[in-house]
């Protein structure tokens, strides 16, 4: 199908799956921030059209009760996530489309494939690297055919990560005069909930590696999204267990969001390379002496009960279906403006040469900032980022975004980005 022309569309944004948990932060977060009419009434001047979709039209109407006066007017699509007609008809209103549907692997795909078909542009927050894997193989060719950017994983997983890297490696560049070779990002302290919807993500990954030796060996490799001729840096490793660091003179341990964010960066580092010998891992630092020793080896344990979990799909439905939220639930609002999060970077150039910067935000990591991070993420494609200047494909936060993004984050979404 050909797309269709940019400027023709609407709509310069459209959040997709508008009443799930995160679905309902955003439209909060828009309509706060850019009003419901598309003349700049909110927090903001920036004039930016926008609208919701989603399977109930009943929940979609008892969504619009909750973002304030003049919401009646927003435009409402009401869309199936399996019904291609549906989707078509979506992407025909809009130029960027925001998905919080999830979990990705279960219900994203049609989506994806709608866009690139018709040139649209598209934003998420999927933190599912086999899904991930699996769009950029079936239809990267097809993005790049018809000007569609798709970019995934804008939200905690991956933002701070991947800009967080870019941050770093233009401040190692102004400093030193050359971009770093080695980055290691450490979860210096946070604090937020998790969601149903998260946890959904997460069974849905543990029960198809259970039953897919070749999924297994794709989450093996860090490298498995990065295009078929990357060159691999044979130093490239991921912290599994606890260890001692000379980045933060204590110990650290396994970060649960590094398999995503990782892939996440070397692909940015593979499609616009930072260095040709690029290395990038994550970690959590949990002190020093005895204390910061037995929480790194807890959380090294933890993902060694996850990883003996795949072996016994019955113990992953009895998790799932007695202990876990549920989807659609999540941390109430108290705990979301209660969370925060501190993540250092420290590189080392080619050369020896040291930079190390901070990237800070305020808000539950995974739901109050990531709606703000997915919101601007999606603005910026919209506003900030023209066809001409970045053309269609699978593109990384770090590859299609710069400096523009990181300042609406700063501006926008409580996120600091600084030099240490």
């Amino acid at each position: 199908m050909n797309a269709q022309k940019y400027s023709d569309k609407n709509l310069d944004i459209v959040v997709f799956g508008a009443t799930s948990f995160v679905g309902k932060l955003v439209c909060q977060y828009l309509a706060a921030q850019y009003g419901v009419d598309g003349q700049g009434a909110g927090r903001t001047v920036e004039r930016m059209k926008w609208g919701i979709a989603g399977r109930s039209r009943r929940k979609l109407n008892d969504l619009l009760k909750t973002l304030g006066a003049g919401a009646q007017h927003l435009p409402v699509i009401v869309a199936d996530a399996a019904a291609e007609s549906d989707l078509h008809r979506l992407c025909g209103q809009s130029r960027v489309i925001i998905s919080t549907v999830g979990p990705y692997a279960l219900y994203g795909s049609p989506l994806v494939k709608v866009c690139v078909e018709t040139g649209t542009d598209y934003c998420d927050l999927a933190g599912e690297p086999q899904w991930i894997h699996q769009m950029i193989r079936r239809y990267e060719n097809t993005a790049k055919n018809s000007g569609s950017r798709i970019v995934h994983s804008c939200g905690f997983d991956s933002i701070p990560s991947d800009m967080g890297t870019w941050f770093l490696q233009q401040q190692s560049v102004r400093e030193h005069g050359e971009t770093c070779a080695v980055v290691c990002m450490r979860v210096q302290t946070s604090k937020g909930g998790i969601s149903g919807g998260t946890i959904a993500s997460l069974l849905n990954l543990w029960k198809e590696e259970a039953k897919d030796p070749e999924l297994q060996e794709i989450m093996a490799d860090s490298y498995s999204n990065c295009p078929a001729d990357t060159v691999r840096n044979s130093e490239q490793r991921s912290i599994r267990r606890a260890e001692r660091d000379a980045n933060t003179q204590g110990w650290i341990g396994p970060f649960a969001m590094a398999p995503i964010n990782e892939r996440m960066v070397l692909r940015s580092n593979a499609l616009v390379p930072y260095h040709t010998d690029f290395s990038y891992n994550e970690a959590v630092v949990t002190g020093a002496g005895f204390a910061g020793a037995f929480g790194a080896r807890a959380l090294a344990a933890a993902g060694r009960i996850g990883s003996f979990a795949l072996r016994f799909p019955s113990l992953i439905r009895l998790l799932e279906n007695n202990v876990l939220p549920k989807s659609g639930a999540g941390p109430s609002l108290k705990a979301q403006a209660e969370g925060f999060f501190d993540l250092r970077f420290f590189g080392s150039t080619g050369s020896g040469r040291k930079v190390a910067v901070k990237v800070t935000g305020q808000g539950d990591p995974g739901y109050a900032s990531t709606a703000k991070m997915l919101s601007q993420a999606a603005v910026s494609l919209a506003l900030d980022i023209p066809k001409a200047e970045k053309a269609g494909g699978f593109w990384t936060t770090a590859t299609v975004f710069d400096g523009r993004l990181i300042e609406r984050l700063e501006k926008y979404a409580e996120m600091k980005f600084e030099q240490l």
